[in-house]
């Protein structure tokens, strides 16, 4: 007997197609889908924005306390190089205490041990009366970067899915220069005490919304506690969504990190030379400068003739920095990643030593001290403001930061992208890319 047309299967017999989903539906779904772990990495991400903001702190106190009346906080060019340059003690202490932490209290508990010294070192800066708080209150908050700038990343790549690690792995940095941006306006408005105030509220909003997010699942999995693992991935992935194949492929990769490297395999060519080579290129990164120049930021403008007033400029190169973030993840693979990484080291050689010629050679700002500043002394015996530069080749320093600065953000990323071909283990792999 003849099938009903109804009871039949097939394109021929469907009365009522569906239609295919529209990339603005799809992309509305996957934000739906994923909101929870959105959620998760901001309320992480924070820690990297206060680290930015701590960074940069020094560049408009620096010059406040140089010219401070207060003798116990007036600031030598010494204690100004020891004030700026402590941080990165603590954040060294911070990221190696970070290795301990990170597998003992798990990444999210790591990030929000965080918030005691970062709380602990504004509070000592904002009220300091001596060297030894500024000192001691800068260090702190150094440790918390360090510790935060190690474990966030981590927590973010291990609970993000597949479709959109590679955006949110973005995200640690991204908040990192806009937190740097942040202090760098806020300096143009505040005092430096209510600066080092304004810094506890990211602290505290973090510490706040990371109470209510769940723990790392691949974390919860190398300490053997499965369920709670499961809970935190069907939480993050929302009720309705099937979880066990990714719950699955996360347990094996668990279980195939969790052996170690012997000596034997550690002097296999395949092993050592990725390390060497992501050693090298970490370390020539650092040897750049760009920590320094952005700590000493105010205080370079301050000693060159620049058109604009230094806070201004200072601002607008946390703005271009903020900006190259996103044109550098824009156009990472529009060319090859050696060629990348040659082009953006010419560029910064050239600002840097453009910027260093000009620092030892160019035009110096007129202070009362000079001939010139006598020269403006009325006969009244009042004094008449030095001389604001004309001239459009004081804007010489404020251009070469801004190259440096916008080449200087695109090496790290091209060396996310080298070092994921490197050819090793994929502990050692994640070490390198992490």
């Amino acid at each position: 007997m003849q099938e009903p047309l109804l009871g039949a299967e097939g394109l021929d017999y469907d009365t009522f197609p569906e239609a295919p989903a529209s990339p603005e539906d799809r992309a509305r779904a996957g934000i739906l889908q994923n909101r929870r772990v959105f959620l998760a990495t901001f309320a992480a991400v924070l820690g990297n924005f206060s680290f930015g903001y701590a960074l940069v702190y020094t560049s408009p106190v620096i010059p406040a306390l140089e010219h401070s009346s207060n003798p116990a906080l007036h600031l030598t060019k010494t204690q100004a190089s020891w004030f700026g340059s402590v941080f990165t003690l603590g954040a060294a202490a911070g990221g190696l205490s970070a290795m301990v932490l990170s597998d003992l209290l798990g990444r999210k508990l790591s990030i929000m041990s965080s918030a005691v010294p970062s709380a602990a070192g504004y509070a000592l800066m904002a009220g300091a009366h001596g060297l030894w708080m500024l000192l001691l209150g800068r260090m702190l908050t150094g440790f918390a970067g360090g510790l935060t700038a190690a474990c966030i990343p981590v927590y973010v790549s291990e609970i993000a899915p597949p479709g959109v690690r590679g955006a949110l792995g973005a995200t640690p940095q991204l908040m990192a220069v806009f937190g740097s941006l942040s202090l760098y306006a806020l300096g143009l408005l505040l005092p430096w005490r209510w600066l080092a105030v304004a810094g506890e509220g990211p602290v505290l909003v973090m510490v706040l919304l990371l109470s209510f997010m769940p723990n790392s699942p691949r974390f919860l999995l190398s300490r053997g506690r499965d369920e709670e693992a499961l809970q935190a991935l069907t939480w993050l992935r929302m009720a309705d969504s099937d979880v066990h194949w990714e719950f699955e492929q996360i347990q094996d990769n668990v279980r195939r990190q969790s052996s170690q490297v012997s000596w034997a395999e550690a002097r296999d060519p395949h092993m050592y030379r990725p390390v060497l080579i992501a050693l090298l290129m970490r370390f020539l990164q650092q040897l750049t400068g760009i920590t320094p120049i952005l700590v000493y930021l105010q205080p370079i403008f301050d000693s060159t003739a620049v058109l604009l007033p230094p806070k201004d400029d200072a601002a607008i190169v946390g703005a271009v920095r903020l900006l190259s973030v996103l044109i550098a993840a824009l156009t990472m693979d529009l060319a090859g990643r050696k060629v990348l990484l040659f082009v953006s080291a010419s560029i910064m050689f050239a600002a840097n030593l453009t910027l260093g010629l000009y620092v030892q050679f160019g035009p110096r700002p007129l202070t009362p001290n000079t001939t010139m500043a006598l020269e403006n002394m009325s006969l009244e015996g009042t004094e008449q403001p030095p001389t604001t530069p004309t001239s459009y080749l004081t804007l010489v320093p404020l251009l070469a930061t801004m190259f440096f600065i916008m080449e200087r953000l695109r090496p790290p990323g091209a060396f996310l992208l080298l070092c994921r071909h490197l050819p090793c283990e994929p502990g050692v792999h994640r070490l390198l890319c992490a």
